[in-house]
């Protein structure tokens, strides 16, 4: 069998044991197929300690702008809760 085109489609239909006639394709493709599904899964091993720190930085943001904006509304609705207790 002629394999055509460039080096990695030639690298391809050998790993994936196109054109070999003594049985030894089957077992070539679930190996690259076993090494292409490795190649897809990612290292990840949790989340630092960094991004927990920004997203608490985050939060804090959010909440210290949220007093400054909606501060004097909170106060009046505290000061009549206040008063009705």
């Amino acid at each position: 069998m002629t394999l055509t085109g460039g080096p990695s489609e030639r690298t391809l239909a050998v790993a994936s044991g196109i054109g070999e006639p003594d049985g030894k394709g089957v077992s070539n493709r679930m190996s690259y197929l076993s090494a292409l599904i490795a190649s897809f899964q990612r290292k990840e091993e949790g989340q630092g300690l960094a991004e927990y720190a920004l997203i608490l930085a985050l939060i804090a943001i959010v909440a210290i702008l949220a007093l400054l904006f909606l501060g004097g509304q909170i106060s009046s609705i505290l000061s009549i809760i206040g008063s009705s207790i």
